[in-house]
């Protein structure tokens, strides 16, 4: 069965099968200023609202069907995790980016514009199904799919096939804490990005902050008290993303050195609160 399981705006669980939306549940959260600058806004957290947002990524840019489009040099946040792949590939600090894809599960991209492509747009990607012409593209443009019969997401498998291909540093998302463990266990020096941590528990985010080298707020009340302190640099304050080792701290600076706006860069004990974030934090 074509069927893809996104959780989006605030882990709001999204069935999408065959190219349309077929199943959406209820948002956890009832505001996110990040939401609101999507291409589609969500400018309220309604199951109809998100249906429509998913349903527009998937008509513009074919998320979740064969018309995906996989390359783009478009960031939209300035400290986003793809972004910050991108860069750091383009940097030539990383090999190879190890990375969720609708229609291919866990792959391995060595393109920056793949990376962008792949996940600037992207939810939070549960499970997905094989789409064989996305698999046939991203091989074609340079990268792995470690699992081409059943699109399987595990960051594990995509160290070890990024090594078998002769990547030695690897960069890594990961949203299930236990997942960063594991990814630590298998290669002490892959750079670990926690994305998609919103719901995230006392032990999840203790977890993060013992194997991440970054990690992404969201709407997570437990990341921001309990990483917060511990960042060596905090980007953003409406949805922080906190640098948790000198690497981490490391690629955020390169991702400032990238970014063309003007920067405002300051000293300041952290966590620092921002006056708006997704309400309520969970």
């Amino acid at each position: 069965m074509d069927e893809h399981i996104i959780e989006a705006a605030g882990k709001c669980r999204v069935v999408v099968r065959d190219g349309n939306v077929v199943e959406i549940g209820e948002p956890v959260i009832t505001d996110c200023p990040l939401a609101k600058r999507f291409a589609c806004p969500v400018t309220e957290m309604t199951p109809k609202a998100i249906r429509n947002n998913i349903q527009n990524r998937i008509d513009s840019f074919g998320m979740c069907t064969q018309n995906r489009e996989l390359l783009s040099e478009e960031p939209f946040v300035g400290f986003g995790a793809s972004e910050v792949m991108s860069t750091a590939l383009s940097s030539r600090f990383i090999d190879a980016a190890v990375i969720a894809c609708d229609g291919a599960g866990t792959v391995v991209i060595t393109d920056p514009k793949m990376v962008q492509g792949i996940g600037g747009r992207m939810s939070g990607l549960v499970r997905t199904s094989p789409i064989p012409d996305i698999i046939s593209r991203i091989i074609e443009g340079g990268g792995i799919v470690p699992d081409q019969k059943n699109a399987l997401m595990n960051p594990v498998s995509g160290v070890r096939a990024a090594h078998d291909a002769g990547y030695d540093h690897l960069i890594v998302t990961i949203s299930k804490p236990e997942d960063a463990q594991a990814v630590r266990e298998e290669d002490q020096d892959a750079i670990i990005i926690a994305v998609h941590t919103t719901g995230y528990s006392d032990t999840d985010a203790d977890m993060v902050c013992t194997y991440a080298d970054i990690v992404t707020a969201c709407a997570s009340k437990t990341v921001r008290e309990r990483c917060g302190p511990s960042a060596l640099l905090q980007a953003g304050s409406t949805v922080p993303v906190y640098a948790l080792t000198t690497q981490g701290k490391y690629l955020i600076l390169l991702r400032m050195a990238a970014i063309e706006n003007p920067l405002y860069v300051t000293h300041a004990d952290l966590p620092v609160h921002g006056e708006k974030s997704p309400h309520p934090l969970i």
